[in-house]
């Protein structure tokens, strides 16, 4: 539940007038219901600090911040703390209709022949992957807007007076997105749409070949940051210029004469320069052009490479100043902003997002802390699985086209039969946060478009079931369903909680604890994830089918007894029985089965155990789809 509202702008001074800040210019389905929340401000959630990531055991306050959770309940958090960002770069959702997924790579480790001599097909040297859905990036038109609307005025509080926001977005959505950042930053505030060519082939025949996005920079006032000096476009024969007695850079035009080039006197010197960046970026090639190391690296669904973001923090933001991302994705802003002196804020709703952004910096030796909202709203990995798994868990739920295949089921996804009664239900969709509390205008639109599609098929039907994550004004609620002509049965409100008995276990492992010369050491010797099984199980069944269809050989993945294969991750934790985790050691095993020990990158392969020079309190362990189990070792 939310602790609170946090306003987005400050309440006016008693007796003063002021207009209406939220009057929009771009009108479409849901303009009234995103003014009501704007008026009633940024919901305020609990934040649990998960992890805490330092070079030493000394307490130490970094501004450095990764936030599990959506980017409105972070800014309303950064909000609340006064926390304010001095530049920003989101890369939303473009709003493709794509779905977004991550390959997951089984690993091998140093005992890989004698754990693997009971199977039938060995793991080859290119190991076996299978993909993991991420997110959806399905909207309509309206519903994409309403929720980038709210996201943008949130963000904009949280901007310090000379920041500068960074919105990189392609053909899909892009044009409308600006006439928001028009309306919530003033047209007087736009300073650039920047065009990332980033090539490629491509085979279409039909039109001219897709292959930019655009990049929206807007700024919060007319007193802004940007670094000429950072970003200038060098002299082909920069090289040539020499100084002069003065300090000044020239080189010789030609036996008479001198070239003296633009410069400026800074830090007690001159500097030449040069050309201005153009608006148009053809010199940074995108991964799926370049495939470089970072790529191969991280392998994560739409990350952007270093190249791009660098040119972007350093115009517009200054050694010791916070960059905040918060579509945070696989880290890229906050791994350039720390290789830049610059703090960061990183935020994404994906479990995936975190663990990739945390290992990246880890390797950095960045200090950083890691927190969640406690919103209720993240059970699983990403909202996507939530969705995915919530009718599962909700016992006797049916989907509602096996009531009535004519039924829609936008509103009222399924039902719930009983020996006397048949009660359809609606699920909140987790991807969207304005679904997020269950309000006045949000109640509306479920009777409307989804009691008013049952209308026909009502008359045996006395009841109807609204499962919620958060609720406001419920006596409110009541008396509007109480009053409804079109339905005369009974409306029952209920906490998705409370529907939720069983959530997720976790995984078994097997292990025992030794000494050994540096202190002591953790084996595993067995781990099983019924999750990893799961999708191992369904990636096999999909790929016999289509080499069926093909008349082509399969050979399907298959795991070893003891499962190490499916471990990405190890943790000891020797500081803390409960509560924050220190990580005081740890290992990686990134997806070529290397080792990345305490964040220093290695050849070798996993030898099964994790070691730690004082007594370990407790064990993490991570799967390769990015579950996490904790196992309390004291």
């Amino acid at each position: 539940m939310r602790i609170k509202y946090v306003p987005y702008e400050k309440p006016p001074i008693r007796g003063q007038a002021i207009l209406d800040n939220f009057t929009r210019t771009l009108k479409y389905s849901g303009n009234d219901a995103v003014n009501i929340r704007l008026n009633r401000g940024m919901p305020l959630y609990e934040m649990q600090k998960l992890e805490s990531v330092r070079n030493t055991n000394e307490v130490v306050d970094s501004k450095n911040m990764l936030i599990k959770g959506e980017c409105l309940s972070a800014c309303a958090y950064l909000k609340e703390q006064d926390i304010k960002v001095d530049l920003v770069y989101i890369d939303p959702p473009f709003a493709s209709g794509a779905d977004y997924a991550k390959k997951v790579y089984l690993r091998q480790n140093a005992n890989a022949d004698k754990a693997q001599s009971s199977i039938e097909v060995e793991m080859p040297q290119e190991f076996k992957s299978f993909e993991e859905k991420m997110y959806g990036d399905i909207w309509n038109k309206e519903d994409y807007l309403n929720w980038m609307y709210e996201n943008l005025k949130a963000i904009k509080e949280v901007m310090s007076e000379n920041a500068s926001i960074y919105v990189h977005l392609d053909w899909h959505i892009g044009h409308y997105v600006k006439i928001l950042l028009d309306e919530i930053f003033g047209e007087w505030n736009f300073r650039n749409e920047i065009v990332w060519f980033y090539g490629g082939t491509s085979n279409s025949q039909t039109q001219f070949v897709r292959k930019h996005d655009c990049i929206y920079s807007y700024s919060k006032s007319e007193s802004y940051i940007f670094n000429f000096d950072e970003v200038r476009i060098p002299y082909e024969d920069e090289k040539k210029f020499k100084k002069d007695e003065n300090g000044k850079w020239f080189m010789k035009w030609d036996s008479t004469r001198d070239y003296y080039p633009k410069q400026v006197f800074k830090n007690d010197e001159w500097i030449i320069l040069g050309k201005g960046q153009y608006d148009v970026w053809t010199d940074i090639p995108s991964f799926s052009t370049s495939h470089g190391e970072e790529y191969r690296a991280w392998d994560y669904a739409t990350q952007k490479p270093e190249a791009l973001l660098e040119r972007i923090i350093k115009a517009s933001s200054n050694e010791s100043m916070i960059v905040a991302d918060f579509f945070g994705g696989s880290g890229v802003s906050a791994a350039v902003a720390h290789k830049l002196g610059r703090y960061f804020i990183h935020c994404d709703v994906g479990l995936n997002s975190i663990q990739t952004t945390r290992d990246r910096l880890k390797e950095l030796n960045a200090e950083f802390d890691i927190l969640e909202v406690k919103d209720g709203i993240e059970l699983f990995r990403n909202p996507v699985q939530t969705m995915e798994k919530l009718p599962r868990l909700i016992t006797g739920f049916q989907y509602l086209k096996y009531l009535d295949e004519s039924l829609d089921s936008t509103y009222f996804q399924g039902y719930i039969a009983t020996a006397k009664e048949v009660i359809p239900c609606h699920l909140p969709n987790l991807l969207d946060s304005n679904h997020k509390v269950l309000d006045v205008p949000y109640f509306k639109e479920i009777l409307h478009f989804g009691v008013g599609n049952l209308e026909a098929h009502t008359r045996g039907i006395k009841k109807l079931r609204i499962y919620y994550v958060d609720i406001e004004n419920e006596k409110e609620l009541r008396e509007m369903a109480d009053e409804y002509e079109y339905f005369r049965g009974e409306i029952e409100f209920v906490p998705l909680s409370e529907a939720l008995v069983e959530v997720v276990d976790n995984d078994y492992v097997e292990y025992s604890i030794e000494t050994s010369k540096q202190g002591f050491k953790v084996a595993i010797t067995k781990f099983l994830s019924d999750r990893v099984w799961q999708k191992i199980d369904a990636y096999n069944q999909k790929r016999e089918i289509q080499a069926k269809k093909k008349n082509k050989e399969f050979i399907p993945i298959l795991l070893s007894e003891n499962g190490l294969e499916c471990i990405e991750y190890l943790s000891l934790d020797c500081e803390n029985a409960s509560g924050v985790w220190h990580s005081s050691s740890e290992i990686k095993i990134n997806k070529n089965s290397l080792v990345i020990k305490n964040g220093v990158k290695t050849k070798d392969l996993w030898n099964g155990y994790i070691e730690s020079t004082k007594k370990p309190l407790r064990l993490k362990v991570r799967n390769i789809c990015g579950d996490e189990s904790v196992i309390d070792l004291h």
